[in-house]
């Protein structure tokens, strides 16, 4: 039987999912098993690092009941981003996993700008000094659990840490060191000067390869745990994000992709390095390109909590109120445009570029007696898709140039109404792909260029990737009326009111 199929792992913050993917992108197979995540204090976020292997191993578990795992080719990892684990000696986990969304080290932030320098650490990194970013959290550990600190041998990304398990070799790739904000993407290294001022040292730090080639081949101990065969080739891979983009045929300059998830995450083609307040830049899948990243934190999280803080749909018999999002596009649909003047600032989860304000609230303005469930979640879905045009506004200008269309993925990309929003807002052509798990697909790219069943990874990209018959293109009318609204209102609203925001959430956390 030939040997002619890849697996991508995308061992994301809530599951670990493992797809078979055929040389055309078809799915063949998949297993998905999910992960638990701890919160032991508010705004701390953690897991087991031990819970990531375990969730791959069952996921490749199911596999092999669809498949013969002799057919497997290779198998390349993309994971989320900036979350870490520090490990011992032995290369055991010391503690839990310090997750990307974990907000404890904000103290370290300021630290990090004294003793370094903000601009500097941008130029470096290409990555703005933000909660996110595995460095401040590193530098928490120092202070705050120095036995966990004095014990550690290595700190691990998830990619490298799955790596680990497969090969048994310290190794991780370019495009998933760089996010966790220790990388220098001037020199393709561990940022000696960084790490450096910060008390830090390079042997702290796996090696880190580029994305795309072979890193290792799976030991016989991980070949009995999950089945696949010893020496199958494990292929380097690269931040779920970037494997997003990847898996969506962001490979030119005339396309970008809009991840409709938790985060609005979109993603910009380029040959060149840059660093910009703009955007965040990553490593490219492609050889010696890059990934320029806009991210609305506040993305379809603030339909959950709508549906659940305010509607508590999660508490009622959803037979009889009907608050679901099925329900909820219905009655949008019933609103006209610019939802009779509400307007939504998706600032539920603070506000990173291009103002870069971790105090950054959201607002709702314009509510009157006439507006009801419909005019709010039109409004919601009208406001990211605001935020994400005037994301999209201040990159083109970066960059000089206009993208010519979007193509849009995630759990929101199944909503038509939401895509013809966004068509007419940003005023460009929506795509869809027809495959979802476009991260996992992004990664099964990886692996098919490297070994050999296309010549390169732009050759993968183009023959794997495939777009959905929909096109959703912008209405002439709609675009207008939104393009107006657009400019006269929304675009000067927060610098407004950033200030009076800041003022107000110092005073709700120092309330009698």
């Amino acid at each position: 039987m030939e040997a002619n199929l890849v697996i991508g792992i995308d061992c994301s913050t809530t599951s670990c999912k493992a797809i078979v993917w055929n040389q055309h992108g078809k799915k063949v197979a998949e297993g998905r098993v999910k992960i638990k995540t701890f919160s032991p204090k508010p705004l701390w976020y953690e897991q087991s690092a031990d819970s990531w292997w375990y969730a791959t191993v069952k996921a490749l578990q199911q596999v092999q009941q669809q498949i013969n795992p002799n057919q497997i080719l290779a198998l390349c990892i993309s994971a989320q981003r900036e979350t870490f684990v520090p490990v011992d000696k032995s290369n055991k986990p010391i503690r839990n996993a310090i997750l990307w969304m974990d907000e404890r080290a904000e103290k370290q932030l300021h630290y990090l700008e004294h003793v370094f320098g903000r601009e500097k650490f941008h130029k470096l990194t290409g990555k703005h000094l933000s909660g996110n970013l595995s460095i401040a959290k590193i530098i928490w550990l120092q202070k705050n659990e120095p036995e966990v600190f004095s014990k550690t041998s290595k700190f691990l990304d998830v990619h490298g840490y799955l790596v680990y398990q497969f090969t048994d070799q310290l190794c991780t790739s370019w495009g998933c060191a760089d996010p966790m904000g220790l990388f220098d993407m001037t020199q393709n290294n561990w940022a000696k000067d960084l790490l450096n001022c910060v008390d830090l040292k390079l042997c702290q730090f796996p090696d880190a390869v580029q994305p795309g080639y072979v890193i290792g081949n799976i030991t016989p101990k991980a070949s009995k745990e999950c089945g696949l065969p010893i020496g199958l080739p494990i292929v380097s891979g690269i931040g779920d994000g970037q494997a997003a983009g990847l898996g969506s045929k962001i490979i030119s300059n005339d396309i970008a992709c809009i991840s409709l998830g938790t985060s609005i995450v979109a993603g910009y083609f380029a040959s060149d390095y840059q660093s910009s307040k703009n955007f965040r830049t990553m490593y490219g899948g492609i050889e010696n390109t890059f990934f320029f990243e806009t991210v609305i934190l506040g993305g379809t999280f603030t339909i959950s909590w709508f549906l659940e803080k305010v509607l508590h749909a999660e508490k009622k018999n959803i037979r009889n109120y009907q608050f679901d999002e099925e329900y909820l596009e219905k009655e949008a649909r019933k609103a006209p445009i610019g939802s009779q003047g509400l307007l939504l600032f998706p600032y539920w989860n603070s506000v990173m570029n291009p103002f870069w304000d971790p105090k950054a609230s959201g607002m709702m303005i314009g509510l009157r007696g006439i507006h009801g469930v419909g005019h709010i979640y039109r409004a919601m879905l009208e406001g990211i898709a605001f935020e994400q045009k005037l994301q999209s506004s201040y990159v083109e200008d970066e960059l000089g140039r206009n993208v010519g269309s979007y193509v849009v993925g995630g759990g929101g990309a199944k909503s038509n109404l939401w895509c013809q929003i966004i068509a007419d807002i940003i005023g460009r052509p929506v795509y869809r792909t027809i495959e979802q798990e476009v991260s996992s697909l992004g990664v099964g790219i990886l692996a098919a260029s490297a070994t050999g069943i296309y010549g390169n990874v732009k050759e993968a990209s183009n023959s794997m990737v495939q777009y959905s018959e929909d096109i959703f293109s912008p209405d002439e009318k709609r675009n207008q009326y939104y393009s107006k609204l657009f400019e006269s209102v929304y675009r000067d609203i927060f610098p407004i009111m950033q200030e009076k925001l800041r003022v107000l959430n110092d005073l709700m956390e120092n309330h009698p």
